[in-house]
């Protein structure tokens, strides 16, 4: 793994100094310039840290570029909190490599070798298989596409321990709570630990005055949250893979601000806030780490261990030729028989780097009415990941049949476009699905891919 962070014209804790003082200070505003020459700045600077006045150090923000690290350590901690913002190589769109795998500390590497070898095999063969077949359900225009589509599908066999690159985003906070937050990080712990060092040196290399809040955090005590799925379920009669519960219903006025491109909901906030519901969801963990981008969408993720079982998700696509799904399942199974020996040799937190994107896992998910109009027209359009549009739609389908009013305004953007009298229509340009949606009532929405 590799940590590298831009550098900056101004130092963060000068920042944050300036900031605080210009609460303070009559005549004008303090500039990080004038922070830094004050003798009196680290006091400062500590003390309202240590009294928990932390929002002067949200004013900057670390840009790490990141290298080699495994999807399995960005799900679990960079992508499960709200407060950042990551742009990662997409597993949907660009053809992965065979070096590219992050093995455990401890690992015999030949056997992983071997098996990370195996499982790229089969994820190549799917893309084989899968292309002449997705050609054929693809609209003409569209048919160039099919191989990518079918590197979509096959990514489903690629296991957690499949590396990513990508620009993350924090703000000195979050970064001081990574640091505290390894410490009873359940999976990954080797891994995470490496780019904990790694940021603490990019940091201090930005900014050395850094160094007693960054041991701070080194000492604050961690605790892993205690997430009792089964428990939920229970108390919630859930009974289905996806079911919402808890709903507060409040109905909202749809209007151009949800439809336009800049989303000016999220700004001029209305009623549709005041509307709410939470989900049982089980997804793949590749849905998940989709889902996870929706950073409004807060959702409790339990240990793996905790909620561990064979099973996993299988696209419409491969269910519909027995040749492929034959092919797909004897994947799944090595792999689960791999994991499984080797959680006993590594314990389960090192052995995750083994489950494939397509293992199930359960979370529960909370949304407003406001976070999730927007989530509603990422997700229904035809051009978002199969699965979690399915989800979206279950959701949607569920909080109809319960009789929620503001359901009806949970659509897909052309279709809100639309009755906007927004164009064009599809904001995608050139990346239009094929599909008219906008024409469609929602009981006649379709996907097989």
């Amino acid at each position: 793994m590799k940590v590298t962070a831009l550098n900056s014209l101004y130092k963060p804790t000068d920042i944050a100094v300036g900031s605080a003082r210009s609460c303070y200070f009559g005549k004008n505003i303090v500039t990080p310039e004038s922070a830094a020459g004050w003798d009196k700045k680290n006091d400062l600077l500590n003390s309202i840290f240590k009294a928990g006045h932390h929002t002067t150090l949200m004013h900057y923000n670390f840009t790490f570029l990141i290298e080699g690290m495994s999807r399995l350590l960005i799900w679990r901690l960079l992508h499960s909190h709200p407060f950042y913002n990551s742009e990662q190589v997409s597993q949907r769109y660009a053809k992965m490599k065979i070096d590219n795998f992050t093995y455990p500390k401890n690992a015999q590497k030949a056997k992983w070798q071997n098996y990370y070898q195996k499982m790229f095999e089969y994820y190549e063969k799917l893309i084989e298989l899968l292309t002449p077949e997705i050609e054929k359900v693809l609209p003409k225009f569209k048919k160039k596409e099919a191989t990518k589509r079918a590197q979509e599908f096959a990514r489903y066999l690629l296991p957690l321990g499949m590396n990513a690159h990508l620009y993350h985003t924090i703000n000195v906070i979050t970064a001081l709570r990574y640091i505290t937050a390894i410490k009873s990080i359940p999976e990954a712990k080797d891994e995470a630990e490496e780019f904990i060092r790694q940021i603490e040196r990019e940091m201090l290399k930005i900014d050395k005055d850094l160094e007693p809040l960054i041991e701070f955090a080194k000492n604050a005590p961690s605790k892993f949250p205690n997430i009792n799925i089964e428990k939920i379920k229970k108390e919630k009669n859930i009974k289905k893979d996806v079911e919402v519960f808890d709903i507060v219903d409040y109905d909202f006025e749809l209007n151009e601000n949800y439809a336009g491109v800049l989303r000016l909901s999220n700004i001029w906030l209305d009623e549709s806030i005041l509307g709410s519901f939470n989900s049982y969801i089980k997804l793949s963990l590749s849905a998940d780490a989709q889902n996870q981008r929706h950073r409004r969408s807060p959702a409790v993720r339990a240990k793996l261990e905790d909620i561990y079982k064979r099973d996993f998700y299988t696209p419409l696509i491969i269910k519909q030729n027995k040749e492929i799904e034959k092919l797909y399942n004897e994947a799944v199974e090595f792999s689960y028989d791999f994991f499984e020996k080797q959680k006993e040799i590594l314990g389960f937190g090192e052995a995750a780097y083994a489950l494939l994107n397509a293992h199930n896992i359960e979370i529960i998910e909370h949304d407003d009415f406001n976070e999730f109009a927007h989530k509603a027209q990422m997700r229904l359009c035809y051009n978002a990941q199969e699965e979690i549009f399915d989800i979206t739609y279950k959701q949607v389908k569920e909080l109809k049949e319960k009789g929620v009013k503001a359901a009806d305004k949970f659509l897909p953007p052309c279709t809100i476009r639309k009755m906007q009298d927004i164009k064009p229509v599809c904001p995608e340009g050139e990346r239009f699905c094929g599909v008219k949606v906008w024409k469609l009532d929602f009981d006649e929405y379709e996907r097989l891919i």
